[in-house]
């Protein structure tokens, strides 16, 4: 560990953090406190609905500013969008406050939150790196979020202007970094950092477990969707594949934008399904040991915008995985790598019914043993920050350009 005369500052800007449940708030919390064993970390986060209020607060050796940001249900895109708003105009004024960081970090959520860590980075006289967790506007354009050509070029000029300002850019994927580089990113900038599995990879759960029976999953053929429940995730087409199995309950394990359309659309189905909330750390390792399979879907046009993080868990969690997203997507490479499940085609119902079937009737442990090898060989959170780490350091020397 660093000591305290030497130690470099580490500025990060994300509106999201742990209490919340977010993707980026679990991958950025646990990278903030690794990293804080050597570096002074100061996050400037939104504001949690139902958790502590704003301010300043240290947890576990990380500086946290909670900024006063409104924190409305993100259904509805007018609220959301007042959520980033007042997120990026608070953040700006917090990280100007903040002592004179060595680099300044952002990750993409907000999507144009790189803008602001820009200007930040350029008033501080601080390098800047910039964290991909998705590939904006594009995203928003391939699920249907965002149709006005005007809006569109406005969009591509705030999200471009971080990308080429920052001295790296990391990529979660490899067909995330082909993306970037199309979108003008230099190459020599741009190196890939995956994520990783939750926490410390422990041992995983039986399948049948107290969570499973509380939520009457143990005697049943369990698939389960784990995380968001968004437009991105082609989760209509998980549901009309169970319609036509029939004998299957889904568990949809997380909350989002749509979850109400998905309770409608299992209802109209007749869909045996079981809609469960974020679940807290300590109990996820029995949640997710409670499916049979697992799902993790796409829907066409994502490929490389948006990675799954979500798969780590479940791979780590030692279940089979059924991918239903482009054969280029990130997900799809890792389990045809990891031999641990099958890939069909995004918006198809009948195939992904037939996979499902066809895993049903194989060997679920054998599949879920090399899920669970990949994960502990590739996707252990000390692999992620020790490459972070290694980032930082060129970073700050000014190798990073």
């Amino acid at each position: 560990m660093s000591s305290p005369v030497d130690r470099p500052r580490l500025l990060v800007v994300n509106q999201y953090y742990r209490p919340g449940v977010e993707a980026t708030a679990r991958v950025l919390t646990e990278l903030c406190e690794a990293l804080a064993e050597d570096w002074d970390v100061t996050v400037v986060a939104g504001t949690v609905a139902g958790a502590a209020p704003s301010g300043r607060k240290r947890r576990n050796g990380v500086e946290v500013v909670r900024v006063r940001s409104t924190a409305f249900p993100r259904r509805r895109r007018p609220l959301r969008a007042l959520n980033y708003v007042t997120y990026l105009a608070l953040a700006a004024a917090a990280g100007a406050r903040a002592p004179r960081p060595d680099v300044v970090l952002a990750m993409t959520d907000p999507p144009v939150v790189g803008v602001v860590a820009a200007a930040l980075a350029r008033r501080l006289g601080a390098p800047l790196v910039v964290v991909s967790q998705d590939v904006f506007p594009e995203t928003a354009v391939a699920v249907g979020q965002l149709r006005s050509r005007l809006a569109l070029a406005l969009a591509q000029r705030l999200a471009r202007a971080p990308l080429t300002r920052a001295s790296r850019v990391v990529a979660i994927g490899d067909t995330m970094q082909r993306r970037l580089e199309a979108k003008g990113v230099p190459p020599e900038r741009l190196v890939v950092i995956p994520n990783w599995a939750d926490g410390e990879i422990g041992e995983p759960a039986p399948r049948r477990n107290e969570w499973a029976t509380a939520h009457a999953l143990a005697d049943r053929f369990v698939v389960m969707h784990s995380g968001n429940l968004g437009y991105a995730q082609d989760l209509d087409t998980l549901l009309r594949a169970a319609a036509l199995l029939g004998d299957v309950r889904v568990a949809i394990v997380g909350q989002g934008a749509r979850e109400a359309d998905l309770r409608r659309l299992a209802g109209e189905l007749g869909v045996d399904a079981v809609f469960v909330p974020y679940q807290p750390a300590d109990v996820l390792t029995n949640a997710l040991g409670s499916a049979d399979v697992h799902a993790v879907g796409l829907v066409r046009g994502l490929a490389g915008l948006v990675v799954p993080s979500r798969l780590y868990g479940v791979l780590a969690a030692g279940r089979p995985v059924i991918v239903h997203a482009e054969d280029e997507s990130e997900a799809a490479m890792t389990v045809r790598e990891a031999g641990c499940g099958a890939v069909v085609p995004p918006g198809d119902p009948e195939r992904l019914a037939g996979a499902i079937a066809e895993l049903r009737a194989a060997d679920l442990e054998g599949l879920g043993r090399r899920a669970r090898e990949w994960a502990l060989a590739h996707a252990r959170r000390e692999q992620g920050v020790a490459a972070y780490r290694a980032l930082l350091a060129e970073v700050r020397s000014g190798a990073g350009g």
